[in-house]
């Protein structure tokens, strides 16, 4: 399995040479910079620690600068482990591209949730509202947080309670990759990912089994093409 950094900048469509209109979202993949190598003998497991956009010097603060320099790199804003049997061939300071995934390859993307914002016990725990009839006054009330005398000092911990609702990690599964530019290195992926625009995805080897996949067409070239320059006619 190989995996990869990006960043997803938003949904746009793309047309196939036979008119087939590909929804696809836009993520940006710089090249990813090795800068730690984690094995079974110091660490435990095997993974690569890879770093994602630079950053100023001047921001990065010294175990930041201390892991660059080992990596004969510079710091950078995101820093995330990535496991797989493919990446373990990749050693301090290599760079990882776009060209790690090809057209047609059938992937995960595993990203951060948007969320619902911050929600009460009905949305976010699936709780009953109050009685609405024979002038209850009790509606969307808290209620008690008595703990029947086995923690009467606090609220004991996991107790349902409003909060923060849905900015959890997600992953979508046997996504399929319609296009990827080395050149301006982004990748073109069918459908929707997870999270907001300008948020880091994980892009990654499909890890369950997909039949019948279905070949992506030829795009259309919309790219600008230099006129032939005019031949000018003999006098």
């Amino acid at each position: 399995m190989k995996a990869i950094l990006g960043r997803k900048m938003g949904m746009t469509e793309v047309f196939a040479e036979d008119g087939t209109i590909y929804p696809v979202t836009v993520v940006e993949v710089l090249p990813n910079v090795v800068t730690q190598v984690k094995t079974v003998e110091k660490d435990g497991y095997v993974a690569v620690q890879v770093g994602y956009e630079e950053k100023k010097v001047s921001r990065a603060n010294k175990p930041e600068l201390g892991i660059a320099k080992k990596a004969n790199t510079v710091p950078h804003e995101v820093s995330k482990e990535l496991r797989g049997d493919e990446m373990a061939a990749y050693q301090l300071g290599d760079v990882i591209t776009v060209d790690l995934f090809k057209k047609g390859d059938i992937v995960d993307v595993i990203g951060k949730g948007k969320g619902h914002g911050y929600s009460g016990v009905i949305k976010r725990w699936n709780q009953h509202i109050g009685p609405k009839g024979h002038g209850s006054g009790y509606h969307r009330g808290q209620g008690t947080f008595a703990n029947n005398g086995r923690y009467n000092h606090g609220v004991m911990p996991g107790k349902h309670m409003s909060g923060h609702y849905g900015n959890d990690s997600v992953t979508i599964l046997n996504l399929t990759v319609v296009d990827v530019n080395v050149e301006k290195n982004y990748m073109l992926i069918k459908g929707g990912l997870p999270g907001a625009k300008k948020s880091i995805v994980t892009i990654r080897s499909a890890v369950k089994d997909v039949k019948n996949v279905k070949p992506v067409k030829n795009l259309i070239d919309r790219s600008p093409k230099e006129e032939a320059p005019a031949v000018e006619e003999a006098q």
